[in-house]
Order: structure tokens, then sequence, then C-alpha cells
């Protein structure tokens, strides 16, 4: 089994102060390619480590295929989530194990809690670089908790009170399809899917889907208590797409016709100054790691927020999601289906 050692601490800190809401440990495995041992091995440290920084960055481990990641996965005694409400198609490699969203290289990703639009969530994420981009394509984390305490008080208490909305239509050219998002196309098994999960359901007369889903902003991570911002606000909203994509699919689809969109709880529309306000404090509070052909990265889902760069050249990232939790463990500040 490989032995592992802290070997430095990546700070979002111009002072060089350790600051531990925006740590990233970075353990080092010796290169023994017995993913499956070293993970046996360190999973009881990984655990502690990601319950104090929120992210654990595994180099050495040389990598190279989906399935490793699976194993690795399955090493750490951890349960797969099977993923539903996908906004974009991914190419499934085991349980719980993914292609990375196809999203287009020259865009950058935004920060985002991985489906915290959904009523059940993975706790956990693993990022595995199975080959490292030529330039750009830095992953990007930040603290939810410390996002929180940096918004403006007076809107943070408006998403509490109110919670936010998500927009969705669903088609087949654009995003992922209605079976691809609900593992079915069968209207009935469907709906009966949008009516245990608090979403509000609509067919159009081409066949498509528009759905609606209230969830809350705000909620406490199950260990510890701690209040984070934990959504998908900004990510999905249409000021955050590239101007000529977004008046694109607007031309396209209409203005209530966009892949997707968010609002405020009560209905309102955001304001394109408060989107790019939540996008400068994400971008205040981003630590940036760039990636390393072989690289493991663990993120605690609920603390630490994820995005990624535009970058050039290949790219090939899997992702695998597991410990599925219900948000209503997480004291949500708002009510699912309340408006």
């Amino acid at each position: 089994m490989s032995s592992i050692e802290i070997v430095e601490i990546i700070e979002n800190n111009e002072n060089n102060e350790t600051d531990e809401t925006n740590e990233i440990v970075e353990i080092t495995a010796s290169s023994s390619r017995d993913p499956a041992g070293w993970a046996t091995g360190a999973r009881e440290r990984l655990r502690t480590e990601l319950l104090t920084h929120g992210a654990v960055l595994v180099r050495g481990l040389e990598l190279r295929e989906a399935a490793d990641v699976g194993t690795v996965l399955e090493q750490l005694a951890v349960e797969p989530v099977t993923e539903r409400e996908a906004f974009a198609p991914r190419e499934s490699y085991a349980p719980g194990v993914h292609s990375a969203s196809p999203w287009p290289p020259d865009q950058p990703m935004c920060m985002h809690h991985e489906l915290s639009y959904t009523l059940g969530f993975p706790a956990l994420l693993l990022f595995a670089c199975l080959t490292g981009p030529t330039s750009g394509g830095a992953v990007g984390l930040a603290d939810a908790a410390a996002v929180l305490d940096a918004l403006p008080r007076d809107l943070v208490e408006r998403f509490e009170r109110e919670g936010w909305l998500l927009d969705r239509s669903y088609n087949d050219e654009i995003g992922a399809t209605v079976p691809q998002a609900f593992g079915t196309a069968d209207r009935d098994a469907v709906e009966s899917y949008c009516r245990a999960h608090a979403i509000t359901w609509e067919w159009q007369p081409d066949g498509g889907l528009r759905t609606t889903q209230h969830r809350a902003a705000v909620v406490r991570h199950p260990v510890g208590g701690r209040r984070c911002w934990f959504n998908q606000i900004a990510f999905l909203n249409e000021w955050t797409l590239a101007p000529e994509v977004r008046e694109y699919l607007i031309d396209e689809y209409g203005p209530a016709g966009l892949p997707f969109n968010t609002r405020y709880g009560d209905g309102e529309p955001l304001e394109e100054e408060v989107v790019r306000l939540i996008g400068s404090v994400y971008a205040d509070h981003t630590v940036r790691l760039p990636w390393q052909t072989g690289d493991l990265l663990l993120v605690d889902n609920i603390r630490t927020a994820h995005s990624r760069e535009a970058y050039e050249g290949p790219r090939d990232v899997v992702v695998a999601m597991a410990s599925p939790t219900r948000l209503d463990t997480c004291s949500p500040t708002a009510e699912v289906g309340q408006r």
C-alpha cells in the first residue's frame, strides 16, 4: 500500500496566511499503479482531510482509465449516485461514474454545486484528469460558507426567504433530452418523477417539456451545520451565457423557451447586475487548480463550489458522484414547492 503525506497547502491569500476556507490539501501517492489498494488504505485520511478543508487533491495515482475511477470510488466505501435531471448529456462508465458535462471548450463553466437543484444530490464528487489540456482548463474551487458571508446581506435574506426558481425547456436539439434527464421517455413515468420531486411540468405541442422547480438557496452542512450558499442561481441564468449565445437561443426558442433559466423565488426575473455580482463574489473566493494528467480531486459538493476555465487541446476528465444526500436533511431556508 502506498504511503501518503501532505506536501502543500494551496491558498487564495495574498498575505500567504492560513485561511481554512480557501485551502486545498495536496496529497502525494507513490505511483504503484494500484489505485484500489491506495484508496482502501487512505479512506479514513481522505474523509478527515475532506471534512477539514472541503477539497483534497491527490497526485501520483496515475489514473489512466475511467475504470480506475470506478475502482477508487468503490474502495472509498461510499454509495454512488445515479444522476437524474442532468442539464447536459453524459456518457456513463460505471455506477456513479460519468464523463464531464459537455461544455464548449472556449467558454468557462461558472461556479456551481452539482445537482443542487434536485431534492437528492451527491455530497461527494471525484474528478479524475485522464488527459490534461494543452492550455487552460483549470478547476476553480470556492468555499460556499465564505461566499455566503461575502454576499450582500439584503440579497441573501431575500433568497433565504424566497428561495429560487429553475425553469427548464427540454427538446431534442440542445441540452439533455427528456430521456437523458429522467431516464425514460414514458410521459407517465416523467410526470410521476416530477410529482415526487416537487417539479411542475407542461408538455408542449411539439412534444417538448417545460418544467419549473422551487429550491432553497442556503443550506446547512449536515456535518457541523455550517451555513452554505448552495445553488446554481448564477450558473443556470441567462445572463451567464455569452451574449451571442444568449441572443441566438432567445431568437431560436423565445425568452420562455431557453434550455434553462433562473428567477427569484417569487417569480421575478433576476437582474443582470445581480448575476454579475454573484459571479464576482465567487471570483474573489476562487482557488485555481491547474490539472496534471492522473490527478484525482475530491470535493465536498455542499461546502465547495467548482468551475472550469476555458481550455485548448484534448481534455478528458471523468466525474464520479457519491454519497446521496436529501435536501431536507440540510435545513433548507425555503420550502420546496412553495412560492
